[in-house]
């Protein structure tokens, strides 16, 4: 039977970027794939992170900047960027940004190995 996802989980982060999950561990109990709505504020950035997880980043509005061990690549409204599991990289925003990062499998804290700060 198809499940309705009525709302997704509002996930706490630090640094001003809010996460709604839709699909993924938290709100719909799914470890296979986790898609969520992220909207990140001008100057955020995470650590970097070497996940054991492909992850597809589709930008909204905004952009992101991608650094990984071959340079930078910006990706901009309307694009999309596929990080591999395994490709250590780290995400950046220098306007307010929202996208959508579809993981697989599932994002999990166990899963994504970031980097101290």
């Amino acid at each position: 039977m198809p499940q309705l996802i009525s709302q997704p989980t509002l996930i706490p982060v630090p640094g001003g970027k809010t996460i709604e999950e839709f699909i993924g561990q938290v709100n719909s109990k799914d470890t296979a794939v986790s898609v969520a709505v992220m909207d990140a504020p001008a100057g955020w950035s995470e650590p970097a992170q070497t996940p054991q997880f492909d992850e597809f980043t589709l930008v909204l509005s905004g952009s992101i900047d991608v650094e990984h061990d071959g340079g930078l690549t910006n990706v901009s409204a309307g694009q999309a960027i596929i990080t591999r599991a395994g490709e250590r990289v780290r995400y950046l925003t220098k306007e307010d940004t929202k996208y959508v990062a579809i993981c697989l499998p599932a994002f999990s804290p166990e899963l994504v190995n970031r980097e101290e700060d």
